[in-house]
């Protein structure tokens, strides 16, 4: 059966039985818009919101309102106001598509790892919201534009986001409760944000975003008590815990000191590549106990330092922290592969679906925009799992492991229970019923 192309989707009068019946996509995105549009009380909202997703899919180059507008049928200047509306002006709640989104693809799909990653947006002037000149430490450069944070579910076959949050630095309309008193701030709360308003089984959270292994980071983390792998900048100052390794005693050290100080305990870890599936590599990892410094006692705790050297005779290439101290080195490195994955995968979706594409004051706007951008995205994730097979078998290593939490002070550990990966299917990704699961040392409490 022929998979209908690009252009076909933007004939508005194209009957819509036979669009289901040849594109993949095109079924995702109905059955995707039937399920998560349930919060928008009135018909022709839900009509709307399916029109501005399937614009989204069809418009060619920017994801302006007027180009999506075009794709929707006639209607001239009037469409397109009234898509502005909708978008900009209107007073419907996107949150609850979000996790309407998040629940749907947890039942399509076992959710292996959140990833949390930045996405800058490059803009000139000063007619969008939150445009300023920023520095994006993922990248190492200042630019001017937008700064927002996205967080992906991520799992063996789909990867999407499901939560965004914008930075806001200086006053901005829509509110003071909009405004971040900085970058890593703006980054923890979006994605602990999207984390709980999700409602899923809890899994860790892969914090994939440069220098955020601080203090304050894993303390917010621990008081949701979400289990978290964090980036850590090499100089992050920290505290060997372990009397028999070398260090302690030392006060603070850097971390890629106290890295290369237990080089020699460095072990071989393999892992899938995400440049290249079906490729599996490998790489040295070492990991050490250490207290991040706090001056408050009752704050303090323990975390995993791990390091990944990609050249033996060379500085560790990624260093992380996290508070599943009891987890295997190999799959906590297994897991922070999740996150290259995310990033190979905006590289060639984010642009697709317009989701830097928003132009306007609205801060609402925007959240609207990325909203619905992000269910385009989830029909293209789901539509292509679909497209490339009957069942699509879960890779070796695609899924991280089963990670054993530490508990924390005051809470029981409990018995571990590995996920098991499921085939994900043409017929599971059309019919999503299966609950996702998850061993019950991360099951919420």
């Amino acid at each position: 059966m022929n998979t209908i192309t690009s252009t076909d989707r933007q004939q508005p009068g194209r009957d819509s039985a036979v669009r289901l019946r040849c594109d993949p996509v095109d079924e995702a995105v109905e059955e995707l818009c039937a399920a998560v549009f349930t919060s928008l009380r009135r018909r022709d909202q839900r009509e709307r919101g399916r029109q501005y997703v399937r614009g989204l899919l069809a418009a060619r180059g920017r994801k302006s309102i007027r180009n999506i507008a075009q794709q929707i049928g006639p209607g001239g200047p009037a469409a397109e106001q009234s898509l502005h509306h909708f978008i900009a002006g209107s007073t419907w709640d996107w949150q609850p598509i979000r996790t309407a989104l998040t629940q749907y693809l947890g039942q399509t799909t076992p959710l292996g790892v959140w990833v949390a990653q930045p996405m800058a947006i490059p803009k000139g002037g000063d007619h969008s919201v939150g445009v300023g000149h920023r520095y994006d430490p993922h990248q190492g450069q200042m630019f001017r534009g937008q700064q927002a944070f996205g967080t992906w579910f991520t799992s063996a076959g789909v990867l999407t986001p499901v939560g965004w949050r914008l930075f806001l630095p200086e006053q901005e309309p829509g509110g003071p409760e909009a405004v971040e008193a900085s970058y890593e701030s703006c980054a923890v709360t979006g994605v602990l944000e999207a984390v709980r308003e999700g409602r899923m089984p809890l899994r860790p959270v892969v914090l994939d975003v440069r220098d955020i292994g601080t203090r304050s980071t894993l303390n917010r983390f621990a008081e949701a008590r979400v289990p978290v792998v964090a980036r850590v900048s090499s100089t992050a100052r920290l505290l060997v815990t372990d009397p028999s390794l070398p260090g302690y005693g030392s006060g603070t050290l850097a971390a890629r000191d106290i890295l290369q100080n237990v080089r020699g305990l460095r072990m071989p870890v393999e892992w899938a590549d995400p440049d290249r599936p079906g490729t599996r590599r490998s790489s040295l990892v070492a990991a050490v106990r250490v207290m991040v410094p706090d001056p408050s006692p009752g704050r303090r705790r323990e975390v995993l330092l791990f390091g990944e050297w990609a050249d033996a005779r060379r500085l560790p290439t990624q260093l992380w922290v996290t508070d599943m101290v009891r987890t295997a080195p190999g799959a906590l490195v297994r897991m922070t592969k999740q996150a290259r994955r995310v990033t190979l995968a905006a590289g060639r979706s984010v642009q697709e679906v317009g989701l830097r594409d928003f132009s306007g004051r609205s801060l609402p706007g925007w959240n609207r925009h990325v909203t619905l951008a992000s269910v385009a995205h989830a029909a293209l994730a789901l539509g292509g799992a679909a497209h490339r097979a009957g069942a699509v078998p879960v890779p070796a290593g695609a899924l991280p492991e089963p990670v054993h939490q530490a508990a924390p002070a005051g809470r029981p550990q409990v018995g571990q229970r590995p996920v098991q990966p499921v085939p994900v299917t043409a017929h599971a990704l059309r019919r999503p019923t299966v609950p996702a699961r998850v061993h019950p040392a991360l099951a919420v409490r």
